[in-house]
């Protein structure tokens, strides 16, 4: 995505203000987060040592910031990417019950991002993960799951509206579901991403199931990989998929604007399936996926929800920049002050 400079943007808040604001946003959100889902929050790593299994892969191609440790006889750690699977194993690791979970706060470093509204070499997540029985790996578990995550949202954005009365609350009362399968034949003619500003611009506020596995045209919707969400076992409603994205419309910018990634994650059996339809079963020999494959992992629900993303959204900001510190071409941060837009 290129850069994109609202005309006459005028900030609802002044950098001193802001910064207040997204201690509020952040403090209210994670709080009422954890009451609704039951979840207890942890400690998280920076890194994980290269090998085992545990790094968040995304779409399977991205790659690591990685060092050496000199105290370990060189032996190479990297930077995570998200802790999906790292969640999972501290489920079992801490034994929580079914019906309860963790969060905790995630940073990431990611080089290969496309630097502009929304990206940013930065990360920062609440990483959540809940245990689950096997039988409440259905479609509705996870719709129940969003509705009550997308509650929140509006809580917050209420909330927001009190201490701000001039930042108006924009979200619709309920979350439409769509599944990519459907979406992808209601707009024929359109890419991906064309159709998710389609259903976004037209509801306000979408969750679209499905994401990873074909289409009828033959690709994803978008990619995911293989070893956390499950994205290939059929649901009740006739298409596959237990995982998606839920997407805001972004009225400052007026695009589809992804807020989480979740889903219930991979079962032993559609582990299985999801590593050969990527070509990649030599992975089931990682450590976590030894694991996962023998029975030794809880079933679990988890995701991750970008804190810059929800303060950028709830704040009416033009830039993910505008509400985190980190690193932007000269000629990006020229632009963006040129416009008003004042970069942290």
């Amino acid at each position: 995505m290129s850069l994109i400079i609202p005309p006459k943007y005028r900030q609802k808040l002044l950098p001193e203000t802001t910064e207040v604001a997204i201690k509020m946003v952040k403090d209210a959100f994670q709080t009422t987060l954890a009451r609704e889902l039951k979840l207890r929050r942890v400690t998280a790593p920076l890194f994980l040592l290269t090998g085992t299994g545990l790094n968040d892969d995304l779409n399977g191609v991205e790659h690591a910031v990685s060092f050496t440790i000199d105290a370990m006889d060189g032996r190479k750690a990297e930077v995570v990417h998200s802790l999906a699977k790292w969640k999972r194993y501290k489920l079992g690791a801490y034994d929580i019950a079914p019906g309860y979970g963790l969060y905790t706060d995630m940073n990431a470093i990611r080089t290969f991002e496309d630097l502009d509204n929304l990206h940013s070499l930065y990360v920062d997540q609440w990483d959540w993960e809940k245990t689950i029985n096997e039988e409440d790996r259905t479609l509705a578990y996870l719709k129940d799951t969003v509705k009550t995550i997308y509650r929140t949202l509006r809580e917050v954005e209420e909330m927001v509206y009190e201490k701000f009365p001039h930042i108006t609350p924009v979200l619709p009362e309920e979350i439409t579901f769509i599944h990519a399968e459907k979406l992808a034949k209601e707009y024929p003619n359109l890419t991906p991403k064309e159709r998710e500003a389609q259903a976004a611009k037209e509801y306000g506020a979408i969750f679209i199931i499905g994401i990873g596995d074909k289409l009828s045209d033959g690709e994803p919707h978008d990619g995911r990989a293989p070893d956390y969400d499950d994205w290939i076992s059929p649901n009740e409603e006739g298409y596959k998929g237990l995982n998606g994205d839920l997407i805001l419309w972004n009225p400052v910018l007026e695009i589809p604007f992804e807020i989480s990634s979740m889903g219930i994650r991979v079962s032993p059996e559609s582990l299985r399936k999801q590593l050969e339809e990527r070509g990649c079963p030599e992975k089931s020999e990682l450590n976590f996926h030894k694991m996962l494959l023998n029975g030794e992992l809880p079933y679990s629900i988890g995701g991750g929800i970008g804190q810059s993303r929800l303060c950028m959204f709830l704040l009416r900001k033009a830039h993910i920049g505008e509400v985190q510190a980190s690193i932007w071409p000269e000629e990006q941060i020229k632009r963006c002050a040129e416009a008003g837009i004042n970069l942290l």
